[in-house]
């Protein structure tokens, strides 16, 4: 089944919304191959399962933000209702409630997604931390540059030679 939904189908409908990563009802009913509607009255019939930090509805700012942003949700072609967000536990308890072979496997593919994405959050991070490493590395030798340059600056200017004094006194001389 992996083979025939690839992971970044899977990526490009996952969202980010109220900062956490979701998929949406309709995608995820697409996905198991049933009905919206199906997948919408099995989580209602076992809404203990899903808690908000598992599943929750959209608002319609939301659903509006998502028109705009994406081009997702057009006007007509889904749900009068808002749709739920399910995160990755909500998906992983959707198995319980939607328990057909194919919502086993597409389960599957989606968790696999979700820690693919988790690692490549983790290398990012840890990359962007190295450069900030190699950046104040960088900016404490340019300091160290910088003074450098000073003393050589001011040894140069201490070892040229002084013109030699004459013992000639300064004034009008008879």
């Amino acid at each position: 089944m992996s083979d025939l939904i690839p992971l970044e189908q899977i990526e490009s409908k996952i969202l980010l919304i109220r900062g956490q990563k979701v998929l949406l009802d309709h995608d995820l009913a697409e996905l198991y191959g049933v009905a919206t509607k199906a997948l919408k009255r099995q989580v209602r019939r076992n809404i203990d399962r899903f808690p908000d930090d598992f599943m929750f509805e959209i608002t319609s700012v939301e659903v509006e933000s998502l028109r705009r942003q994406f081009g997702t949700l057009e006007k007509g072609k889904h749900s009068k209702y808002l749709p739920f967000a399910f995160t990755e536990q909500g998906i992983a308890m959707l198995s319980s409630v939607i328990n057909s072979k194919q919502a086993i496997l597409v389960n599957i593919t989606i968790m696999r997604t979700f820690v693919k994405m988790r690692h490549l959050g983790k290398v990012n991070i840890e990359i962007e931390s190295a450069f900030e490493e190699i950046r104040q590395k960088l900016d404490c030798h340019d300091e160290d540059i910088g003074t450098l340059f000073e003393m050589l600056q001011m040894l140069f200017i201490s070892s040229k030679p002084h013109p030699k004094k004459s013992n000639k006194k300064i004034g009008f001389h008879s």
